[in-house]
């Protein structure tokens, strides 16, 4: 993918969540190459069930400490504290599965934050259950006590209104969710549409314009269009569409329809950037939104921190 690049002459980015109950040194001496060619920024995965507010803490902190401290790897704040951003196993955030299962704990959103998490990026999960009713949307959620999902309601992020990174709430990057009448069950149904590239929906310039019709932006700021798509990796099927033609061809598209330096300027951005760059909207920025790449969570020393 080295050729491909953006109106930043950056390549294309790739934001690894990895799994905080499955680590490996072993596999992060790897992971540390590409992070350091530039490619890759590393952030935290989670599967967890039947937990306690306790142990989520203890978890998250020690893999938080493991990646920053050992690996040189996450962001950092002003004051050099590690920050990173979620997933969350099998999409069960705040205990949203209607069971009640993988997961346990009501105020994960809380923890989050303490924990030094700067933004979650688990949605969208239809056609599961977890699926929050925010949609489409770039948010704030704060925690309800005692209750789950936290996270189905919230505030919509606005340019200029001082919802940055210190506003009350963890910010919810949620990314395209809709319906795909082009590519239809049995013929008749559309399909649901949620950014997962996989081995049975490979990505493609018909899928790539669909994300970005669902315009996906800061409230205020509708030239800065963000799209943010996911795929299980590590699965066969699914690594071969990632590192095979499908994503070449992507690339190529993006490149095409989406770069032309008149109606669009493609920005390839990590999870942090991303966030970074709504965290500027919100407080006013405007132009070029590859200048706040590095706005408030400054970049992993395996990739050059500031």
């Amino acid at each position: 993918f080295a050729s491909f690049r953006d109106a930043d002459d950056r390549p294309p980015q790739h934001s690894i969540f990895y799994p905080a109950e499955e680590y490996d040194r072993e596999c992060f001496d790897r992971i540390g190459r590409l992070c350091s060619a530039g490619y890759a920024e590393v952030e935290v995965h989670l599967h967890h069930r039947d937990d306690t507010a306790d142990g989520l803490t203890q978890q998250l902190s020690a893999f938080r400490d493991t990646l920053h401290t050992e690996h040189g790897m996450l962001g950092s704040d002003s004051t050099g504290a590690a920050r990173y951003g979620f997933i969350h196993g099998n999409w069960a955030l705040c205990n949203s599965r209607p069971d009640g299962d993988w997961c346990g704990v009501n105020e994960e959103l809380n923890i989050l934050q303490a924990t030094g998490c700067y933004a979650d990026f688990t949605f969208p999960s239809a056609p599961s259950p977890t699926q929050p009713r925010m949609v489409n949307t770039l948010y704030r959620a704060r925690n309800r006590p005692g209750r789950p999902r936290s996270h189905d309601h919230g505030v919509p992020i606005r340019a200029a209104d001082g919802s940055g990174a210190g506003s009350s709430g963890l910010l919810i990057v949620t990314g395209p969710l809709a319906f795909n009448w082009q590519h239809r069950k049995w013929g008749i149904l559309p399909r649901v549409e949620n950014g997962d590239l996989t081995g049975a929906n490979p990505p493609g310039a018909k899928r790539a314009a669909l994300w970005v019709r669902q315009h996906i932006h800061v409230l205020g700021r509708p030239e800065w269009v963000f799209v943010k798509v996911h795929t299980h990796g590590c699965v066969d099927a699914n690594a071969a569409v990632l590192l095979g033609e499908a994503m070449v061809n992507l690339h190529r598209d993006l490149a095409r329809h989406y770069n032309d330096g008149d109606r669009w300027r493609l920005h390839y951005v990590s999870a942090r950037e991303l966030a970074n760059i709504v965290n500027a909207a919100a407080s006013g920025a405007s132009g070029n939104p590859s200048e706040y790449r590095d706005f408030q969570v400054f970049r992993p020393q395996i990739c050059g921190a500031r």
